[in-house]
């Protein structure tokens, strides 16, 4: 799935979905785990706790851990795309500015035929990551 129409994890959605795993007498451990795109640990809670208490403690578990993150540190483990994105937009105008420059002068360089096309390329690639 491309990461620009990922829809994003919402904390709350994950800690409702873990505490429905951790109170219900039916066995829902595991949900918040495929909500948050990690579909082994799914199984394994849904696994350990179809006949044992571990699979609610697990959910409590991950319910006090999702709480006490905030939520820059939820989306870092769970909306990486976020974080991509939100770099990719915060450059300061002054360095914005020296990129384009750069890239100005590489495309002189090379229309002028004092660097191959190869290099040309390899160039841009390193001032725009």
């Amino acid at each position: 799935m491309n990461n620009s129409t990922t829809k994003p994890k919402k904390k709350i959605f994950a800690v409702s979905l873990a505490l429905l795993g951790a109170v219900t007498s039916i066995p829902l451990a595991g949900l918040h785990k495929f909500y948050l795109g990690q579909p082994l640990w799914g199984i394994i809670y849904f696994v350990i706790g179809w006949q044992n208490p571990m699979g609610r403690i697990a959910c409590a578990i991950d319910i006090v851990l999702y709480l006490a993150q905030n939520q820059q540190r939820f989306d870092q483990r769970f909306n990486p795309h976020l974080i991509v994105a939100n770099n990719q937009n915060t450059l300061p105008a002054q360095q914005m500015n020296e990129i384009a420059t750069a890239l100005r002068e590489l495309e002189k360089l090379r229309q002028e035929g004092l660097i191959s096309e190869y290099e040309f390329e390899q160039k841009r690639r390193q001032l725009l990551t």
